[in-house]
Order: structure tokens, then sequence, then C-alpha cells
């Protein structure tokens, strides 16, 4: 998918921190039959507890949904990407009750806070604010992904999963 300045120094695994503060739940428990079914990639959901969106690492914005402002996907420099997806079917609110602080290319760091949301707006349009989180497939550099702590409220500096790299 997309590359940029790949490290010399050798990097086995990369500890991705929640991007949005609240409980973590099973890929399954997403009422989307794509991301439940795994067929988008592997990671997590979180129930969120806070409107905000925080980088998961240090990295780079490689895509974000610049009209409905429902999404991003980061890049670490070791060419692993998470996909950060807002709620479900929330493309349909084309932007309304977002707020993206972020464009493409932008560097970021660990922490910094990407895009704010509506948590009652969301909900008011009958729309689920459960909100996957996940390494895209496709990615030659991801060898596995191993996931933390399902259920358990993690605060955004928390690790929700480690992404092993292939050799």
């Amino acid at each position: 998918m997309f590359t940029w300045g790949r490290s010399k120094k050798t990097l086995d695994l990369l500890e991705i921190s929640a991007p949005i503060p609240g409980t973590v739940l099973e890929l399954k428990q997403v009422p989307d039959p794509a991301f439940a079914g795994g067929h988008m990639g592997k990671g997590v959901a979180i129930e969120p507890v806070e409107g905000r969106v925080y980088a998961p690492f240090d990295g780079k914005i490689a895509h974000v949904m610049d009209k409905s402002k429902h999404a991003v996907i980061i890049e670490h420099k070791s060419g692993i990407q998470i996909l950060i997806h807002v709620g479900i079917e929330t493309v349909s609110l084309k932007g309304n009750g977002f707020t993206l602080l972020v464009e493409n290319g932008n560097k970021v760091n660990k922490g910094q806070l990407l895009l704010e949301f509506d948590i009652s707006a969301i909900q008011a349009a009958d729309l689920s604010v459960i909100s996957p989180v996940i390494v895209p497939d496709g990615l030659e550099c991801v060898g596995h992904v191993e996931i933390h702590d399902i259920q358990k409220p993690k605060g955004s500096d928390e690790p929700i999963m480690t992404v092993h790299l292939n050799s």
C-alpha cells in the first residue's frame, strides 16, 4: 500500500496503543460483516468512552477520508499501517459530527490528537460507535498480529495489539 522512509535499524515488532479510549472488543462483535469476518484485516474494535482519536505510534498519515472524516490510516516507518475507522456506516454522516485535525502526508507523534467525533450525533443517527482498529491485509512487512486483553477498558497509551514483522 503506502511506503515511506524505511529504517535501516531492524524492527521485530511494533506495539499498537489504543487510539481511542474505551473498551476493547473482538472484531466479531462489530456490527458489520466485512469487519466482523476479518475481511479487512486483523485487529480489534473499541467501544469508545471519549470522542477522540489519537496516534497509536509515531508515523505518517497515509490516508484520511477527507469528505466523511470518519477514518484515517497511519503508517509507521517500518511499513506497518493501521486503519482507524470511527463507527459503522458513519460515512453516511458526510462529515457531520467529525473534526479532522490532520491531512494526508502529515507526520504525527504517538498520542497526538488526530480527529474528534461526536458520540451522541452518531448514536442519534442510529449508527454504531464501535470503532474497528485494523492492520490491513496485504502488508508484506506483517508477520502476525497479537491481540491483547479483549473486553478490558484501555486508555490511549495502553497497548491493544502487537504487530510482529516478517524477517
